[in-house]
Order: structure tokens, then C-alpha cells, then sequence
């Protein structure tokens, strides 16, 4: 490879390395182009500046006629395209139609054109839009300025400066010869830049070109391999100018050219061996020295068995080789210490020197000419993808084709059976369990290895065996083993336990819940999908014993400290492909395992989990961080353990030509199919898109009517043939009932359930030989095939804003579809893919490609999670839950990886001060985000209401910047949208070409809001999809479809989420009119249509319509009577119809009291009732409401509560609520309470609280003060038989200063003071007077509760009754006295309604006009609701007394 030598100055100068300030810049100036171009609108647009000259000037006319010319090739194309191959045919169709053509030679153009243009697009294409095309490419040539010249149209002819390069980098330049030498490729991806020299053009090293050389074309001297170094060597030998054998000099030319010497040395010791003759030898040696060294390494590996030595790397010369000016005599010393220090160093030369040393130059050459099977690096693309595959299996085949390369490799076959290895029985299972195998009769090879394990202890258990080797019966046997714990005395004990089990995908989480429910319900058990499509009450719930989820539905629900008592309960954790750790995703099975491990330490409870897992190269690691023991739980079962051996065929399209290399993937896929066909099988093809699936079909059908292979497609031989059509005809599908005469399918989550399932039982009955189908069919249905073709591997993916590479996880799950137990003895995988592509799907496939932890991209969002939840409060017990992630194994083996270098690692073994780091910055972030409060100096963390509501609402931290930046106060619709638009949850949408006219057109129709940045801004597009959402939009465009169900997806929470911002802020505008939203988005209607718009199955739009252009609000419609209505809307039976909606429509009544406790506090008893005929379709089991007191002056929500309301309450009495809120002075003039429905859009009451007349107590309570009394000693009493009642020798303070009053008179006291100052011995005080003055009357004592009525008795029967002698009753629900006991009772302890039930009849009870003295302990709850009761029996008593 040629790269540029230094000037001779640059020994002159101090050193500057020219290319790391070339990369630099390079890094600062891409950095800096990603900010500007964050939210970069189309104008800017590659294409736009391909097709019209000097776009940037272009006017609005220009601009007008590009963009219907852009909407005139997507609908020409009208399928799915990634947006390079759009550009192309965009290109294509402008050049052919660009020059103008007379009006009569219109027709025979675009006849001429269109066959070019449908081998551009790879599909047939009508007149009409060729038409429509053509006429406009046309008028978008002629608007242009005449001045354009040649307008650069093609590809290949464009030269447009990128906004991304930089200034000249566009310029053409070639390097001077005398400035090139020949580097290595391993030298020049240290530079960062591959060379882009000709690789024709030879260098001329530092000769300069007048020197009289003769030079060859490389051409006429064929390839420069070891063959031709033998030729050289035996003419330079011939010419006798070398001592040595051709053998012994072309070994010592490779020894030569195999160090790691400069450039100059080794030309020097070339030379030194040839001889000044053989000048040109030592010429080609230098410039082919890479392809020699190549042939050399290639030829020792073989040598070496095929195996690669890590140590027989080229070493290169060193880049940038100085030149230094030297007179002849210093040359000679140079050449002299040269040559010694070679002698020195030959003991040490690296491996290839002894490699080479033991092979002799014949055995070399012929190694080298010999291919091994993965010898020149399948496919080495660019980034993320390239890389070495190492080892493949044995028997592989690589095939090199025009266009492509397929690597075939053999089904591995089936292990043999070890001796003393059997299979278990069924029958060897206990009763219950043979329930849950109904039509087993023994387990599989690999379930009967960890039978033992998974059935007879509760060891953690990691299972790595290839898809399709019964995993789910593992699950199956790990649910046994729980059940079993649970059976006691012959009764499943079914509310001790919980199971959960984590499957990917929703798809999957509906299967595995099927299966599950169908085989454990003999058990009675219950088992229920818990995903976003399915919601389970807190009952169900509680009834259900296995939850089948997603791992972000219960990260959810374990992130809410509200619902540990389930999480408490769960005794078994199921987790499915363990191996997405390495995917997007893993970061929340991460936080799930740590979370569970934490909790297990915590309480000291037993958790078992078991992870089920593809085949993995570091499994290890998986099982350290799932706490699996290697010893006994730790399974790892090879492809040889397939049920089906699965034969793979890679097949990488090196075709750079678009169109060529779209006609060979339909050519290869169809050869793949009909080989298929034709030993019998069936195939099955998956595609990425829906609109794939039929074009696919029909393109396979038109190859085989091409290569005349119908037949083999056809099923018209079947038996049950002329039936089957016949159902298969009255399908609305047309594209099913059209492919079914061909023998083919299709099949995907786009049509109708029926003809979905048709389609599946026809394809496995045998009736469809071909199924195309999307990747939904290979997760939600077990539909297996001996074949299975995956066409492609890009995929459209909303969330990383583009097209992706299929992720290891589908490609698995495909074929895992490939091959069917019951028929097949191998199943055959296919994979087409692009050439870059194939060394990492065959990495992928044949498990070398281990697995890491994404955990530190959401670090952020799963660290506030925990200080939500209350299980970590500082940085220390942060550091110890990141130690039970996957993260922090992998960081200790892997830390490159994690960006930790050597040095660091050397420091700090443990990686402990990288662990804090981590820590401390993620907090330091979520304390500026205000999502938690990080306290620097003690490292302890405070949750925020902030940190809760993203935690529940699973919103990403940045999201929570960006609305701290953005909400307000006040804002209008269009810039909540906005907001909401600006999510981080969204960052991934990009904005297209092909989609701007269909962007522009539902802007105009779809959306009621203003659009900021219009359609061809980022957030203008997701603002345009959000407003689509909730008007119901419909959309063609199949990227724009996906966009709009990702983004939708996410809206409600969102919503929600900025709802409980802004009532946690207490802002009430705001806070109703997300509310508002929410309903919206939920409801899918805008709030600002008709109410009943919400009833909109049942009412017609035409009523709906007329209702609302008559504008009569629900108030309006409620006075009106039925005929009223009718006239109004025009159609009499309407009115009856709508007068019986707005009976369905939710109506509260609202009615409060208010009662000061303070000057600042008031009490709020409030009273719900319904006024709504409750109908179960519309209002399920229960309606919530938000129930808010705001101040509208102050624009503050002092309370807010949700108030569920249920049909048994909205039946029955009104409901009753009590709160406290504040008052403030000055007073404002009034609080609004509201009532707003959680679901319902306009279902709200309110009610107003006035302060007019509001009397509230005096500013100053005065109360009594404590005088600085001596405490008077117990025998103030007088009387020792009281005095010996107490155990202390002195009265307290307040006891001292009311002594006189309680024991030397007989008033009325009225005793308030804090609980604890002795209230109940100033009690026994008034009691001791009464025995003393009074002995026969009673003494009545009254507690609210019963629980301080027996500590009263408890008390008072150890130390009055039994040393005053005095007899004592109790009087509560649980106890009643007879009249005897009442009758002789001195003291009767009571709660207030008994005592309230005798009182009433006081005139013919003689013991109650016997009360001499009444004592009523807790008299503040006079105010409560057992206030009433205190009051009555006081007026009788005060009626009694008198």
C-alpha cells in the first residue's frame, strides 16, 4: 500500500506527527457538524443538491416542482427502500427524464426509458406513473436557470462538497512517486485513513524519476507471489550473480522481508543479497512486499495446520520513515553497526524466523498455493462488524460465485448417547407432575441431563442449548420442583408463591402463556400474560400464581415500592434468552437480576432463578452474574444436542450495483426455494417488511415462470385440493387467494387473524409448499420447515431512526424454525446477506462472539430507579448493587471494552475506584436533572418527586432535562406537542425524502395544531405523528407506519408522566390541561371535539357532526328534551339515541362542609354522588377521579387525591371524603374543588368553597399558664391508704397547680394538655374527692376506644378496686354487665355508644341518676364523627343533674 514519505526537511524540524493532527481535526470537525446538524431540516439534502443546481438559491417555484417530482418516484416505487437505494432510483429516473422531448416523441421515450427504469427498481411500473415522472423531471429541468450547464445528474459524474468534509477534501490529488512508499495495511488503520492511491501506480521509492530504470507493467508479470519470487531467484542465480541456491536465497528474501526493519534497511539488505544487477528485483520486492508477506503468512499457517499463530503477524516498517543526509564514511560505520546489531538480535526474532528457519522454500511455496477454507477474511467490512472469524467447523465449504460468496457449513451430527446416559420416563415423575407432561412419554435428551439438578434441588440453574432443544420444558420442570415445595397434606397452597417467568418479546410472552395455562391447568393453576397489551388488576394478580412478562413490565412493577408484597412472593424467576444481555435491551434484565439478588440478601428469603440461554462462548460470566454454582447448575449443551441437525448456508452479495444486487437476491433466494422443492421439502422465506411478503411471492412465482419451474410450486394434486380452494377463494386477502393457485403464502401481523391462520394451516397441512413471511411468524407461532431463507438483513427499526442489521436474537429464533421433529433428519438455515456482513453473521452463529454488558448506557435512568425504591441511599450500597450487575464481571475481564485502560487496572485490581466513579457521575447527573438530591460530602442520595414520577413512568433522564428546560407554567397545545416531541424517548426518528409530500399533506389534513419547524424538521415530523395519532390518521408510507407505532407506544406514559410534574409543581392550569391530554391521547380524540365523540361505536359521525356544528354542549343537551334534539340534528330517532348516551356519560355531584381546625388550617369533609346509569362496557369496574382544590388566584393545587369510584359505590349512598388544606391571609375569596374524570375527556364537577362568612378561631388561644410551683408531695392527700396508691413521693407541675380545684372542690373541669403530662392521676384526683365526699355515688369513665377501656381496667383493678375495695365494671360491643353488677359497681368504664344506649332511658335507670362524677378521656374528638354521641349524653347528664 502506498502512502507519502516526509519531506527531507523534516529532520529538520521538531517532530509533529502530520496525521494525528489529521484525525484530530477530522474528530473536531465531525463533532462539531453533529451538533449543527442535531435537527438539521431536509433543505440541506444530498439529493436536493444532486438534482438542482445551486439548491441553497433555489426558489420556492424550484423547490416546489423537486418535491412533487420526489412524491412522483416514492409512488412510482410504492414499497419499502432504504433511503441510499431511493437516492439511486430518484437519480436514475431524473437523468432519463430530464432532457425535453417533443410532444409527439413523449409516448415512445418513456416507452424506451420505463424497461430501464423496472430493472432500476427491480418491479413492473404503470404508464401513468412513468408518465407522471417523466413530465415532471422534465419541468424541474426547465425551471432551472439556463446557466447550470450541465447539471451533474449521475452518481458517478456528482461531486458535491458534503457539509460533513471538509473544504478540498474533494479535491483530486496524487501524490509526486518519488514521495510513496509502501506501508502495510496494519500501519495504515493506525492512520485511520485506508490509502486511497491507485494501487496500479508502482513506487518509485526514493529514485527520482530521471533516473534510467527500465520498468515491466505489472500486468505482464502476473500475480507476485511466492512463484514468482522462485522465477526471480533462478534468473538472478542463472546470472550468477548470487553464491547462494534459488531455494536458500528466496528463503532468505522472505527472512529479509518478514522483519520489522525501516523501509531503506531492508532495501539495503535486498540488495546486499542480490547484487547491484538485479536492481528491479529489489524494486518489486519493496513495492509487492505486503502481497509477498501475505502469500508467506498464508503459506506458514497452512504449515501450521491451518491454525493462525497470534505471534506470525507482519511486522511492517514503521510509518513515516525519516531521511537523513550522510557522507559515504558514515554510511559505512552505519552499515557495520547495522549488521551487529542483527547478529544480536537473531536469538530473539519473533516466531515467523523459527517458523521459517524449520520450513525449507518448497514446502513453503506449496503451502501457500493451497486454500484453507476461511483463508483471505470472509467479508471484512467496516465498524462494528468486521471481524476475524477464528475457527469453523469442520467440513465447511466456501464457493466463490459472480456476485457472491456462499460458506456452507454441515449439519453437526447428533451426539451419541454416553453409556450409563438414559432417557427419563415420565412415569418416574411424581403424580401431579405427569399431569403437566399429558402425551410425553419421556423427557428429551438434554431435560433428562438436568432433571436431577432443576427437579430435586433448588440450585440456580443457566441452561445454554441451541434454539429448538426443548428449553421450555426446563421452565416446565423448574415450575414442578415449586409447585411441589407448595403441596402440603395432599393441598396446593396457592397464595404462598408466585412465578414469574421473562420472556423477550410480547409475541412470545402470548405463547409461552398458552402453553403454560393449557398444561398446568389440571393443577388449577393460573397463568397470565402481564405485558403493555395486557394489564392485570391488583385481584388478579393476587389470584394468578404465574406471571408471564416482559423484562420492562416487571422492571416497572418491581420499581414501585407499592406493589414489594408481590415481588415478596416470588419464589421462582424464569428468565428466557439470558443471552440479550448483549442486545439494547439487557440493561433491564441486568437491573432485574440485581434487584432480585439484593432482595434475597435482604430478606433472607429464597429466590430461585433459571436462565435459559442460546449456545454462548462466554457462559461463565452469564453464570457468575445469575449466581449459578459451575459445579451443579451451570449446563451447556452444543449444536450436536440439536433435536433436527441444522445444516447453514452463508451467502454474502459482494455486487456494489444496487439493482444487480436486488435481481441476485431474488435469483439466489428463488435457487435456495426450488432446491428445496425439489428434494421435497417445504420452504419458508422471511422478509423485514409487509409489504416484502407479496412482492417477494410474486417474484419468486414470475422466476419459476421464467425458468419454467411452476410445478414444483403447484398443489393442485392434493386430495382435499378443490375443498380448500373453495375457503381460500372467499378471503377478502386478495394477494392469498391470487398466490394460492402457485403453491405459495404469505403471511404477516398486517392481515386479518382469520386468513393468518388459514395461511398457517395450509402451510401445515402441506397444501403451501412456499410460506413468505415476516419474523412475527417465527416468535408468536410454532410453524416449523425444512428450509428456512432469510432474504436480507436489513430491517427498518423506528427506534435507532433507521435501517439495522438483524440482531442475533431473530436470526436465532428463525432458525430455530428450520427443520421439524416429527419428519425431518437435518433442517437447512439460509442466510442472504450483504459480502461486509458475512463474517459477522457466521461470528454470530457459530458462538464466537461474546457477550457484554450494555449496562452503562442506562446507568442514569436504573441508579434512580433503585434510590426510588428506597434500596440504595448512598454511594456505598450503589457500589455494592453495581456489583451484581453483569457490568461489573465483564468490566474485571474485559475493561477495554468499558473504556478502562491497562494503567487503571494495574492501580486498582478491584476495579472499585472505577465502580465509585461511575457512581458519583451518574449522580452527580441525576442531582443537576434534579431527579435526586446528591449530598457531595456525605455520598447520600434523597429521592425528589421528579426521581419517583421517571422511575414509574419509565422516562429517560435526558427526557427529564429536556422538560425541565422546556414545561411551563402556561403553555398552549401546540408547544405541549412540541415538548413532548423532544423527547429523548423519540431521538432516534430521522426525516426522509421520500416522506416529505406525505408529511406535508397530513400536516394539512391531520393536524388541528400548529407545527414548529414543518415537516421537514425532526420534531416537526414527530409533532405531525403525534397529532396523526390521536385524529386517527391513516398512513401509506411503511417507515412512517412503523414511526407512528413506536411513537405512539410511548405517548400515553409520557403524558402521564408530565401530568404528575406538573400536579407534584401544583400548577392548576397546567396540571388540567395534561389531563386533558392524557385523555387524548388515550382516547385517541382531540379535546376540543364533541363530548359523546368518546361513545363513537355506537353514535354515527353524521350525528356526531351535526351536533357539533350546531354547537350544543353536554349542559345544553341535558335540558333538551328527545324531540328537541332530533329537530336539532335532523333526524328524529337521533334524540332518543343521544338523550340515552348522556345518561352513560359520567356525571359527579359535588357538596362540601368546611370547618377551621386552626387559623391556617381547614378541614374539608366533601360528599360524592353519581348521577349516571353505570353501564360495565363503557365504565368497566370502577371509574377513577382527580380530586383537586386549587386556589385559581394564586393559580396553586394546595390538594390533590385519586378517588376511585366503584359500581357498587355509584349505586348506593354518596361517598364521603375528608382532607385538610391551608388558608393563607390575606384570605382569597374562594377555593374551587374539581372533580376530573381520569379517563373521561369534559366528565368534571366542581364545587366552591366561599371564605366570606368563614369564622375562624381567635388569632391568640390563650392558654393557662404553668406557674413555678413547689410540686406538692403525695401526702397532701391526707389519707394513707391514697397516698400508699402511688409509687412517686411528689405530684408533677400541672398535677401541683390543678390539685385544689380537682380534690378540694367540686367544679367542672375542662383539662387539655400534651399526652404523657399525667392526665389520667388528675382523673383518679376528682374520683378520690368523689369516694371521699360521696361514697355511694358511681363514677362514670368514658374512652373512644376499647383498647384504652381494658388499659384502663387492667390498670385500675391492680391498684384502686383492690386497696380502696371498690367494685368496677366494663362496658364495651365485647362485654356487657348484668343489672346486678351494675347496680353495685362504683366505677363503670365505658365507650361512649354503650354508654349513649343506657343514657337515653336515664329516667328509669336509677343507677344512671346515681353518676356523681363523669369523666371523658380524648374530649378533643368532639369534632369527629363521634362528636355527636359526647354532645347528647352531656345534655342529658346536664338534664339529670339539674
Amino acid at each position: 500500500m502506498l502512502v507519502q514519505l516526509p519531506r527531507l526537511t523534516n529532520s529538520l524540524r521538531e517532530p509533529f506527527d502530520i496525521d494525528q493532527a489529521y484525525l484530530q481535526r477530522k474528530i473536531i470537525l465531525q463533532s462539531h457538524n453533529k451538533t449543527t446538524n442535531a435537527g438539521n431540516p431536509l433543505d440541506e439534502s444530498e439529493l436536493a443538491r444532486k438534482i438542482v443546481h445551486r439548491w441553497k438559491e433555489a426558489s420556492v417555484e424550484v423547490r416546489q416542482v423537486y418535491k412533487q417530482f420526489i412524491g412522483a418516484v416514492v409512488e412510482l416505487i410504492d414499497r419499502d427502500v432504504p433511503s441510499e437505494e431511493f437516492r439511486e432510483i430518484a437519480l436514475t429516473a431524473y437523468r432519463l427524464f430530464s432532457r425535453s422531448v417533443e410532444e409527439d416523441e413523449v409516448d415512445k421515450n418513456i416507452n424506451e426509458k420505463k424497461v430501464e427504469l423496472q430493472t432500476v427498481i427491480g418491479h413492473g411500473v404503470s404508464y401513468a406513473n412513468v408518465r407522471k415522472v417523466s413530465s415532471l423531471a422534465q419541468k424541474l429541468s426547465q425551471s432551472q436557470p439556463r446557466d447550470s450547464g450541465a447539471v451533474l445528474v449521475s452518481e458517478k459524474h456528482v461531486n458535491v462538497s458534503d457539509d460533513n468534509s471538509e473544504f478540498g477534501a474533494d479535491l483530486v490529488f496524487t501524490a509526486p512517486a518519488r514521495f510513496l512508499v509502501d506501508v502495510s495495511l496494519e500501519d495504515v488503520e493506525l492512520l485511520g485513513e485506508e490509502s486511497t492511491s491507485p494501487s496500479s501506480s508502482f513506487i518509485e521509492g526514493w529514485y527520482d524519476k530521471n533516473d534510467p530504470i527500465n520498468y515491466h507493467d505489472a500486468a505482464d508479470r502476473g500475480n507476485f507471489n511466492l512463484s514468482w519470487l522462485r522465477d526471480s531467484c533462478e534468473r538472478i542465480v542463472g546470472g550468477s550473480t548470487s553464491q547462494l541456491s534459488r531455494d536458500d536465497l528466496a528463503m532468505a528474501i522472505c527472512r529479509v522481508l518478514d522483519s520489522d526493519k525501516p523501509g531503506e534497511e531492508i532495501a539495503g539488505d535486498l540488495l546486499d543479497l542480490v547484487g547491484d544487477s538485479a536492481f528491479e528485483t529489489v524494486q518489486d520486492l519493496i513495492s509487492h512486499r505486503k502481497e509477498l508477506v501475505d502469500a508467506i503468512h498464508h503459506g506458514l499457517s497452512v504449515l501450521k495446520s491451518n491454525k493462525m499463530t497470534p505471534n506470525s503477524q507482519s511486522r511492517m516498517p514503521s510509518y513515516g520513515t525519516q531521511v537523513t543526509v550522510q557522507k559515504e564514511s558514515e554510511k559505512q560505520i552505519d552499515k557495520l553497526r547495522r549488521k551487529e546489531e542483527k547478529r544480536n538480535r537473531r536469538g530473539t526474532e519473533y516466531g515467523a524466523e523459527s517458523d521459517m528457519s524449520a520450513a525449507s522454500f518448497s514446502s513453503l511455496l506449496e503451502a501457500s498455493e493451497r486454500k484453507s477454507p476461511f483463508d483471505d477474511l470472509l467479508g471484512s467490512g467496516q465498524g462494528p462488524n468486521s471481524l476475524a472469524v477464528t475457527a469453523l467447523p469442520q467440513g465447511t465449504i466456501r464457493k466463490h460465485f459472480k456476485g457472491y460468496e456462499e460458506v456452507i457449513i454441515p449439519p453437526t451430527p447428533t451426539a451419541q448417547m454416553k453409556p450409563g446416559e438414559k432417557l427419563i420416563e415420565i412415569k418416574e415423575l411424581d403424580d401431579f407432575a405427569q399431569a403437566a407432561f399429558r402425551g410425553y412419554k419421556s423427557l428429551n435428551r438434554i431435560q433428562s441431563r438436568i432433571f436431577q439438578t432443576v427437579y430435586y434441588t433448588n440450585e440456580n440453574i443457566l441452561v445454554c442449548a441451541p434454539t429448538g432443544a426443548g428449553k421450555t420444558n426446563i421452565a416446565m420442570i423448574s415450575i414442578l420442583h415449586e409447585i411441589g415445595q407448595h403441596f402440603k397434606d395432599g393441598y396446593l397452597h396457592k397464595d404462598e408463591f408466585k412465578i414469574v417467568y421473562v420472556a423477550p418479546m410480547k409475541a412470545l410472552a402470548a405463547e409461552v402463556t398458552s402453553t403454560f395455562s393449557h398444561r398446568l391447568s389440571p393443577l388449577n393453576m393460573c397463568v397470565r400474560e402481564l405485558t403493555g397489551d395486557m394489564q392485570l388488576s391488583k385481584n388478579e394478580l393476587e389470584e394468578t400464581q404465574m406471571i408471564v412478562t416482559t423484562p420492562e413490565k416487571w422492571d416497572v412493577i418491581t420499581r414501585k415500592s407499592s406493589d414489594m408484597s408481590l415481588s415478596i412472593l416470588v419464589k421462582l424467576l424464569i428468565i428466557d434468552e439470558v443471552h440479550l444481555l448483549n442486545d439494547d435491551r439487557g440493561p433491564v434484565i441486568e437491573a432485574l437480576v440485581a434487584r432480585t439478588l439484593r432482595q434475597v440478601e435482604s430478606t433472607q428469603t429464597m429466590i430461585r432463578i433459571v436462565g435459559l440461554s442460546a449456545t454462548l462462548p462466554n457462559y461463565l460470566e452469564v453464570a457468575q452474574f445469575l449466581r449459578v454454582n459451575p459445579e451443579a447448575g451451570l449446563f451447556f449443551f452444543d449444536s450436536s444436542y440439536r433435536p433436527v441437525p441444522l445444516a447453514q448456508q452463508y451467502i454474502g452479495i459482494s455486487e456494489q450495483n444496487f439493482v444487480a444486487r436486488n435481481e441476485l437476491l431474488n435469483e439466489i433466494c428463488y435457487k435456495k426455494v426450488a432446491d428445496s422443492l425439489r428434494q421435497g421439502h417445504q420452504a419458508m422465506v422471511f422478509v423485514h417488511s409487509r409489504k416484502d411478503t407479496a412482492k417477494t411471492a410474486e417474484k419468486l412465482v414470475e422466476l419459476a415462470r421464467k425458468y419454467e419451474d411452476l410445478e414444483l410450486f403447484k398443489n393442485d394434486t392434493h386430495p382435499q385440493f378443490s375443498l380448500i380452494k373453495k375457503e381460500v377463494v372467499k378471503s377478502r386477502n386478495k394477494d392469498l387467494v391470487q398466490l394460492f393457485e402457485s403453491g405459495v403464502g404469505v403471511h404477516h401481523a398486517g392481515m386479518l387473524r382469520a386468513d393468518r391462520g388459514l395461511t398457517e394451516r395450509l402451510f401445515s397441512d402441506g397444501i403451501l409448499k412456499v410460506l413468505v413471511c415476516t419474523a412475527t411468524l417465527a416468535w408468536g407461532v410454532n410453524l416449523p420447515a425444512h428450509t428456512v431463507v432469510i432474504k436480507g438483513t436489513q430491517l427498518y427499526d423506528p427506534k435507532a431512526g433507521g435501517w439495522r442489521d438483524l440482531g442475533m436474537l431473530d436470526v436465532m429464533q428463525i432458525f430455530g424454525r428450520a427443520g421439524r421433529p416429527q419428519f425431518d433428519k437435518s433442517g437447512e438455515g439460509i442466510i442472504i446477506t450483504s459480502h461486509d456482513k458475512l463474517a459477522y453473521y457466521l461470528r454470530l452463529l457459530t458462538s464466537q462472539l461474546p457477550i457484554e454488558s450494555q449496562f452503562i448506557s442506562s446507568l442514569k435512568d436504573n441508579l434512580n430507579a433503585e434510590v426510588a425504591l428506597g434500596t440504595v441511599t448512598n454511594v456505598k450500597e450503589a457500589c455494592a448493587w453495581l456489583g451484581y450487575t453483569y457490568l461489573f464481571i465483564r468490566m474485571r475481564l474485559n475493561p477495554l471494552a468499558y473504556g478502562i485502560g491497562w494503567d487503571e487496572v494495574i492501580a486498582d485490581p478491584s476495579l472499585s475506584l472505577k465502580q465509585r466513579a461511575l457512581v458519583t457521575d451518574a449522580a452527580r447527573s441525576l442531582d443537576k436533572a434534579k431527579m435526586m438530591r446528591f449530598d457531595e460530602k456525605s455520598g447520600n442520595f434523597y429521592c425528589t418527586e421528579l426521581g419517583r414520577i421517571a422511575s414509574h413512568f419509565y422516562i429517560q433522564y435526558s427526557s427529564v432535562e429536556t422538560y425541565n428546560e422546556m414545561l411551563r407554567r402556561h403553555m398552549n397545545d401546540s408547544e405541549v406537542i412540541e415538548m413532548v416531541a423532544h423527547s429523548s424517548e423519540f431521538a432516534n426518528i430521522v426525516i426522509r425524502e421520500e416522506e416529505q409530500n406525505e408529511l406535508e399533506m397530513l400536516a394539512r389534513t391531520s393536524c388541528p395544531l400548529e407545527v414548529k419547524g414543518g415537516p421537514s424538521n425532526k420534531h416537526g415530523k414527530i409533532s405531525i405523528l403525534i397529532q396523526l395519532y390521536i385524529s386517527r390518521g391513516s398512513i401509506d408510507t411503511f417507515s412512517l407506519v412503523s414511526d407512528a407505532a413506536y411513537i405512539s407506544a410511548s405517548l400515553a406514559r409520557i403524558m402521564r408522566a408530565l401530568f404528575e410534574i406538573c400536579l407534584g409543581r401544583g400548577w392548576c392550569e397546567m396540571s388540567l390541561f395534561m389531563l386533558e391530554y392524557c385523555k387524548a391521547v388515550d382516547r385517541q380524540i382531540w379535546p376540543h371535539l364533541h363530548p359523546l365523540r368518546q361513545f363513537d361505536k355506537d353514535l354515527s359521525p353524521e350525528i356526531l357532526r351535526k351536533l357539533e356544528e350546531r354547537g350544543a354542549d353536554l349542559d345544553r343537551l341535558q335540558e333538551m328534551e328527545e324531540k328537541d334534539i332530533g329537530a336539532l340534528i335532523r333526524y328524529a330517532p337521533g334524540g332518543r339515541l343521544v338523550k340515552q348516551y348522556l345518561g352513560y356519560f359520567p356525571w359527579i355531584q359535588l357538596s362540601a362542609t368546611v370547618s377551621p381546625i386552626t387559623r391556617t388550617v381547614l378541614k374539608v369533609d366533601l360528599l360524592i354522588s353519581s348521577d349516571f346509569i353505570w353501564k360495565d362496557r363503557f365504565h368497566g369496574t370502577s371509574q377513577r377521579w382527580w380530586i383537586l382544590v386549587e386556589d385559581s388566584e394564586n393559580d396553586h393545587i394546595y390538594h390533590s387525591e385519586l378517588f376511585t369510584l366503584t359500581k357498587k359505590m355509584a349505586r348506593g349512598e354518596p361517598q364521603k371524603l375528608s382532607f385538610t388544606v391551608p388558608i393563607f391571609e390575606p384570605h382569597p375569596p374562594q377555593y374551587y374543588i374539581r372533580a376530573v374524570s381520569d379517563s373521561w375527556l369534559y366528565a368534571e364537577a366542581f364545587y366552591t368553597i366561599s371564605f366570606q362568612k368563614l369564622a375562624l378561631p381567635e388569632a391568640r388561644t390563650t392558654h393557662t399558664e404553668l406557674l413555678d410551683l413547689k410540686p406538692l408531695p403525695v401526702t397532701s392527700l391526707g389519707n394513707n391508704t391514697y397516698e400508699s396508691l402511688y409509687s412517686f413521693s411528689h405530684f408533677n407541675p400541672i398535677q401541683t397547680q390543678i390539685f385544689h380545684v380537682l380534690y378540694h372542690t367540686d367544679n367542672n373541669v375542662l383539662l387539655g394538655a400534651p399526652t404523657g403530662s399525667g392526665k389520667t392521676i388528675s382523673a383518679e384526683l376528682a374520683m378520690l374527692r368523689l369516694f371521699n365526699t360521696q361514697p355511694d355515688m358511681k363514677v362514670i369513665y368514658i374512652a373512644p376506644l376499647k383498647a384504652i377501656v381494658r388499659e384502663r381496667m387492667h390498670d385500675w383493678r391492680k391498684r384502686l378496686v383492690s386497696q380502696l375495695g371498690k367494685e368496677m365494671v366494663e362496658m364495651t360491643g365485647d362485654y356487657t354487665p348484668d343489672l346486678m353488677a351494675l347496680l353495685s359497681a362504683d366505677i363503670i368504664i365505658s365507650t361512649p355508644e354503650k354508654w349513649d344506649g343506657i343514657s337515653r332511658n336515664w329516667h328509669s335507670r336509677s343507677y344512671v341518676t346515681k353518676v356523681g362524677l363523669m369523666i371523658l378521656d380524648e374530649i378533643h374528638l368532639l369534632g369527629a364523627d363521634r362528636g355527636p354521641i359526647l354532645e347528647l349524653f352531656i345534655l342529658y347528664l346536664l338534664q339529670y343533674s339539674s
